[in-house]
């Protein structure tokens, strides 16, 4: 991976792996506008961290609603969770450490 995922992406691979898998559903779930969402979840896709499938059109049909386009990580994607979930914590505790030097 060539640069580091910033929080928000991170927001959404969490979202995504805890069975948020919908652009709709990741919106409510980590309270990101649909704006940001959407083109966070095609650059995902492009860059192999999730793939993307089409519900059948006879369930949305069915539900009467249009068809939801479903994401779920990849490996790649797991990981790379997995390793900026790692480096922002890192951060956070470094901040918390700064904190309490300067208090």
């Amino acid at each position: 991976m060539p640069r580091s995922l910033g929080i928000t992406t991170l927001q959404i691979l969490a979202a995504i792996r805890d069975g948020n898998a919908y652009g709709l559903d990741i919106v409510a779930r980590t309270g990101l506008p649909s704006g940001t969402v959407y083109p966070a979840l095609g650059r995902l896709k492009g860059s192999g961290l999730a793939r993307a499938r089409w519900e059948d059109q006879r369930v949305a049909e069915r539900e009467g609603r249009p068809r939801r386009r479903y994401y779920e990580l990849t490996p790649e994607g797991s990981r790379a969770l997995v390793e900026g979930a790692a480096r922002v914590a890192a951060a956070a505790a470094g901040l918390r450490n700064e904190v309490r030097g300067s208090v």
